[in-house]
């Protein structure tokens, strides 16, 4: 096991199976020494943690917990790719749709929670650039979707 996948496990957590695509693309995708991921789903188990908006249904709290499963779920995806998370030696950009309410302006504390999994699971190479954009709405009904680049070596 590599020392990401470690520090998962001490968590209580694991690289899950990479989530089927909804549609037609890939998971990742690795151009040069970065691998891109498409936009994760809160999906555990072949389902949905949640539907809803964030501010209306989904409280910040478990929309937070979607971004971490969505982080999770682009780990997997990375990991798809590169074989050994290892590799991975800087977690570069992160973004978070949150399907939110027009009055919820609490995007970025949605964020944190893929951001804070990425930084406990990589260390110092999870420290990321990152954007949190509030939607009207997303696949599937879907509170957060979160994608991430990572630079290999």
């Amino acid at each position: 096991m590599s020392a990401p996948e470690d520090r998962l496990a001490e968590l209580g957590l694991a690289v899950p199976a990479v989530a089927k695509p909804v549609a037609v693309y890939i998971p990742a995708v690795a151009s040069g020494d970065h691998v891109f991921t498409s936009g994760q789903l809160p999906m555990r188990d072949g389902e949905l943690m949640l539907t809803g908006k964030v501010g209306g249904e989904v409280s910040a709290e478990e929309a937070a917990a979607c971004a971490q499963q969505c982080a999770l779920n682009a780990i997997a995806a990375v990991k798809s790719v590169v074989g050994d998370l290892d590799r991975v030696a800087q977690v570069v950009k992160v973004v978070a749709f949150v399907a939110s309410t027009p009055d919820f302006t609490g995007q970025p504390q949605v964020a944190n929670g893929a951001s804070e999994l990425l930084g406990k699971v990589f260390g110092v190479a999870g420290v990321h650039a990152r954007s949190a954009v509030g939607v009207p709405v997303l696949p599937l009904d879907a509170p957060v979707e979160v994608e991430i680049v990572v630079r290999v070596s």
